[in-house]
C-alpha cells in the first residue's frame, strides 16, 4: 500500500467517524424536537451544547492533523449548528406560550 492510498484510506475513515458522530448529535437533536410538545428539559439542552463542543473540538483535530479539508469540517459542524438553532427557536417560541 502507498503513502497516498494510506492516506486516502485515513481520510476515508475521519470522514466516516466523523460522520457516525454528527448522526447521534442529529438523532439527540430530533427526539428533543419529537418532544417539544410534551415537556421542556434543560438538561437536555446541556448535554446538546457538550455534545456540540466535543463534536466541533473532533473536527478541529481531524483538520489540523490532516485528515478532513477544512471546508468539508465546516460543512459538517454548520449543518448541526443550523439544526440546533431550529431547535433552539422552537424551544424559544413554546416558552413564549
Amino acid at each position: 500500500m502507498t503513502s497516498s492510498e494510506l492516506q486516502e484510506q485515513l481520510n476515508t475513515l475521519a470522514v466516516t467517524l466523523l460522520q457516525e458522530d454528527a448522526d447521534k448529535i442529529q438523532k439527540l437533536i430530533e427526539v428533543q424536537m419529537e418532544n417539544l410538545a410534551t415537556r421542556y428539559c434543560p438538561l437536555y439542552e446541556e448535554v446538546l451544547d457538550t455534545q456540540m463542543y466535543g463534536f466541533s473540538r473532533e473536527v478541529d483535530f481531524a483538520v489540523r492533523a490532516g485528515l478532513l479539508p477544512e471546508l468539508t469540517g465546516r460543512e459538517i459542524v454548520s449543518k448541526l449548528e443550523r439544526e440546533l438553532a431550529v431547535l433552539y427557536e422552537a424551544l424559544n417560541e413554546k416558552a413564549k406560550q
